[in-house]
């Protein structure tokens, strides 16, 4: 195979359709909109959601609820999932965002109770659970609040 014998794949490139360019395109005259009316003209078409004149779907649902604008989103953390770690660490959000255990800090951090842990560790994070805190420190290691 040569530089000048390479070809994109089967299928990979199609020749985009050139509307309003003569009868025997196909696509010539009204440029496949058909003759009049709504979806003929340029601009023209219905709103997102619109059901032609019927009450749309979502007012006739009832609304309920609020969000609260400041609701903290906290990366959740469990305890099994700190075994990973060697003995003596110090446990704190970049080094769980190095590793790959959160994506990202997003307001915070929360350490769950969930699984046991056996390493001794030092962890830091903005919220612990009563259970998380209490298996942590009976473990030997101890816990920081951020």
């Amino acid at each position: 195979m040569k530089l000048h014998e390479l070809k994109p794949a089967e299928g990979s490139r199609k020749v985009r359709n050139r509307v309003g360019r003569g009868t025997s395109s196909g696509n010539g005259k009204t440029s496949g909109r058909g003759q009049k009316g709504q979806n003929s003209r340029s601009g023209g078409g219905v709103r997102l959601g619109f059901e032609g004149g019927q009450t749309p779907l979502f007012q006739t649902l009832p609304k309920r609820g609020f969000t609260n604008i400041n609701r903290k989103e906290y990366a959740v953390v469990n305890l099994e999932t700190l075994n990973r770690f060697e003995d003596g660490t110090e446990v704190n959000p970049t080094l769980l965002v190095e590793t790959g255990v959160i994506k990202d800090e997003k307001s915070g951090i929360k350490v769950l109770g969930n699984g046991t842990i056996e390493r001794k560790l030092t962890v830091k994070a903005n919220k612990f659970s009563q259970a998380a805190k209490e298996a942590i420190e009976a473990a030997g290691g101890s816990v920081e609040v951020i």
